[in-house]
């Protein structure tokens, strides 16, 4: 026996082997510098030998469990107080410290380009977000493979948008904050979201069976067909005459399906990181639309919101950067966070066309859906990578504090509540007053228009009463229908409330 033991040990030595022994193991997520969700139920989970007895230990507290029959555990941490400075260990067949653990908020930031773009890109475009992510912030910690303290070198190469959100945050509310993201250029929201998640919502599946009903799949692959024949014909050219090649065509999918695979992005960026407490995620994407045919992006959105939360097993917030990005005047121009909004400028000749509105209104609609809030930036600069990436976070930490912590801060500009028609007026009542409403850079309010039953619209004369705004106009006699800010670019739109928040478009009708 004793030779066989012999035999066997230099077999190990000889081929680089040893006995098979299956250690603890923990995710990315949880490592040294980390920061724990307070006042929230925290999972603490990762691998070891199926059978295997584990422990975690921090701040006085103790849970304990055993590895499954696929090796894997967890463990729920009861709800911790801010702190700073705490050790968890976790025991197995070994022992891993993890140190330097904070106890404060955690953000999760998704999305697309604007998201994902680091604060080194946008430094020189923006001297505040420049002068915020040169310094160091111990409370403040970032998430990239691992967690990092919130230095210079890391600031850097984090985030511009979370780390604008982050470092606000965590001065306003005086605890630790941490940070983490999943985020892709140029993505549709499509991909962040799994098939169970979108195949289990009913209003996904309602508007893309209704889209089928006249969408002519057959007829769209022959189309398609067709452009990709052309594509490598003109590829072909661009070759022999050291031309640049065209854009190829995107092959068209079913109702309700893409041609890409649905769930891919979420799966590689956002899936790690569940079940980690967090208080809120931060979302910055629309410009990629959904890449799921016949199914839009409210709809999207509200499936991937609902299934993240239940991903999480947390009802947590879920803020999102409104889409499209500026295109408005702000409240004042002189203001850092709104010194790139556009100068306000005289009502254009023709009124806004049916469909010129619609994404925005669109994409305000998103803060329907349960425990969601849109953070407005019409007022904030456009383009397709707003530089002022300071005045975006600042914008977003504000609707934070308001909706997510209570703080006695209007974050949203007046927003459409109800409408009645009166004679030949029609009243509108909005939410999110705050202060009161407010015209700004005229005597005359401007952006509505108003149309009778023959859906044909015309500039508006409005004005404020109260708490609600007064609209009509000599050539509509009987108004049924009003719109407000109606349109992609929106410089002439002036309806505030006085704590400098601008309205959001929105009509009352719902013609095609």
């Amino acid at each position: 026996m004793k030779q066989i033991a012999s035999v066997l040990i230099l077999a190990c030595l000889t081929f680089g082997t040893s006995p098979a022994r299956a250690e603890v193991k923990l995710p990315p997520v949880i490592s040294d510098h980390m920061v724990l969700q307070c006042d929230a139920a925290c999972p603490i989970w990762g691998s070891a030998a199926p059978g295997e007895p584990v422990s975690v230990s921090i701040a006085g507290q103790t849970k304990a469990t055993t590895a499954n029959a696929q090796g894997n555990w967890k463990v729920i941490l009861d709800p911790l107080k801010a702190a700073e400075g705490l050790t968890l260990t976790v025991k197995g067949s070994h022992t891993i410290t993890i140190q330097d653990v904070l106890v404060g908020e955690v953000w999760l930031g998704s999305g697309q380009s604007n998201m994902a773009i680091d604060e080194e890109r946008f430094a020189s475009g923006d001297a505040v977000l420049a002068q915020a992510a040169a310094k160091t912030y111990p409370k403040l910690r970032l998430f990239q493979k691992g967690w990092v303290v919130a230095v210079p070198a890391n600031n850097a190469r984090f985030s511009a948008l979370l780390f604008s959100f982050g470092f606000r945050l965590q001065q306003e509310l005086g605890v630790p904050v941490g940070l983490m993201v999943g985020a892709v250029g140029g993505t549709p929201s499509g991909y962040w979201l799994t098939e169970e998640m979108l195949h289990s919502d009913t209003a996904c599946q309602a508007q893309a069976q209704e889209f089928a009903k006249t969408y002519h799949f057959d007829a769209a692959l022959k189309k398609y067909d067709q452009e990709l024949a052309a594509w490598k014909s003109a590829v072909e050219k661009a070759k022999q005459t050291n031309g640049r090649a065209p854009r190829g065509p995107n092959r068209p999918a079913k109702a309700g399906e893409s041609a890409g695979r649905i769930g891919n992005l979420y799966e590689a960026h956002v899936q790690p990181f569940a079940p980690y407490a967090i208080r809120g995620v931060l979302w910055d994407q629309g410009e990629s639309g959904t890449a799921i045919t016949g199914v839009d992006q409210f709809n999207v959105m509200g499936a991937l919101i609902k299934g993240w939360r239940k991903a999480w097993g947390q009802d947590f917030p879920f803020l999102y950067v409104q889409k499209p990005s500026g295109n408005g005047t702000a409240w004042d121009l002189e203001n850092p966070t709104t010194k790139n909004a556009s100068k306000f400028s005289p009502l254009p000749a023709q009124v806004p066309g049916d469909s010129d509105g619609l994404y925005r209104d669109l994409h305000i609609k998103i803060q329907q859906h349960p425990k969601t809030a849109m953070v407005p930036t019409s007022d904030l600069g456009s383009g397709t990578h707003p530089t002022n990436k300071s005045g975006y976070g600042e914008r977003a930490a504000h609707v934070a504090l308001g909706f997510v912590y209570n703080r006695k801060v209007e974050f949203s500009g007046p927003l459409y509540a109800s409408h009645t028609i009166e004679g030949n007026k029609i009243r509108i009542k909005f939410t999110h007053i705050g202060q009161g409403l407010a015209g700004r850079y005229s005597d005359k309010l401007q952006g509505f228009i108003i149309a009778g039953s023959d859906k044909k619209f015309y500039w508006a004369d409005a004005k404020i009463d109260g708490d609600t705004v007064v609209v009509s106009s000599p050539v509509v006699p009987a108004p049924v229908a009003v719109r407000y800010a109606w349109s992609q670019t929106i410089p002439w739109a002036n309806l505030f409330n006085q704590d400098g928040l601008p309205a959001p478009t929105f009509r009352t009708d719902d013609w095609k």
